[in-house]
């Protein structure tokens, strides 16, 4: 239901028979992020009654300044109310642009995952395969030194030659 700037009560055809130039709404709701939602009174609300209740909503004169087409002008051309349901279609949008970037931020930390993962796994085989090549340093180290030991053993006794006649 709406009601237009003569204060006629109607409805809004969503039916795409009655729609021309139809196209994504993509940037043009970005202008809601700029809206101020505030709470307030209503200044001739009896205080003893519900309509004394804290309201929240927009100001019209700032939804205007940020996007005209948002509003709906008295018969003078002042603003008189903001058209909530265009504002709940880009809230909507820009929802849905956010719920597209986190899905596409949990394919990347799912991807990013299996990379860690699979460097993970990565590290563990190169941690044990330089175990292995200490393990065979220090096994060569032996030999090497058990080797030097037996040619220190077998090594000949220095002799003396004399020269004398």
């Amino acid at each position: 239901m709406i009601v237009d700037s003569d204060g006629q009560l109607g409805t809004s055809n969503s039916s795409r028979r009655f729609k021309k130039d139809i196209k994504p709404m993509d940037q043009t709701s970005e202008v809601i992020l700029a809206l101020k939602p505030v709470t307030f009174h209503y200044k001739n609300a009896d205080t003893k009654k519900a309509e004394n209740t804290p309201q929240f909503g927009l100001i019209a004169e700032d939804v205007a300044e940020v996007n005209p087409d948002l509003v709906v002008r008295d018969a003078d051309g002042q603003p008189l109310t903001v058209r909530y349901d265009a504002v709940n279609a880009m809230l909507l949008n820009e929802f849905l642009k956010e719920h597209k970037k986190v899905e596409e931020q949990k394919t990347n930390i799912t991807q990013l995952n299996a990379k860690m993962a699979n460097q993970a796994a990565l590290m563990a085989q190169q941690q044990k395969g330089m175990e292995l090549l200490t393990a065979q340093l220090k096994e060569q180290a032996a030999q090497i030194q058990k080797v030097s030991a037996q040619l220190e053993v077998n090594k000949p006794a220095p002799q003396i030659v004399s020269h004398e006649q």
